[in-house]
């Protein structure tokens, strides 16, 4: 860990961080042309999961945006919310095997039992 902030402090300049705690850093030029797009990447606080990432920091590090900072979301726009699948805030629509336990929630695939059904006899 101590080597990652040595290259980070040595390697990297400062841009900003997100409400999460990200932090998001750009290469400095010390020893090679300028011409060239400077790397970009993010120290995750936490558990590092791409879907952190806000939308206006996601165009920055693909070169969308000069200036993160300047895109400011509208007041239709929701608050950015990380992927919630595998949480119990995930996504479980009617007839998801995960709710199949809710009163009134049926599975939408019943799997073939063999000792319940009779022999086929037509031919």
């Amino acid at each position: 860990m101590i080597i990652v902030k040595l290259l980070i402090w040595t390697k990297g300049r400062f841009v900003g961080q997100d409400d999460y705690g990200n932090r998001y850093y750009e290469e400095r030029f010390l020893f090679r042309r300028p011409e060239r797009a400077p790397k970009r990447w993010v120290s995750f606080a936490g558990d590092p999961d791409p879907t952190k990432i806000p939308a206006h920091w996601h165009g920055w590090m693909h070169f969308t945006y000069e200036d993160p900072l300047s895109v400011k979301p509208h007041d239709w726009e929701k608050k950015h919310l990380q992927n919630l699948t595998g949480t119990s805030y995930a996504y479980r629509p009617r007839g998801s095997l995960l709710r199949a336990g809710e009163e009134g929630v049926k599975p939408a695939y019943i799997p073939w039992d063999p000792a319940s059904s009779a022999p086929n006899t037509k031919q």
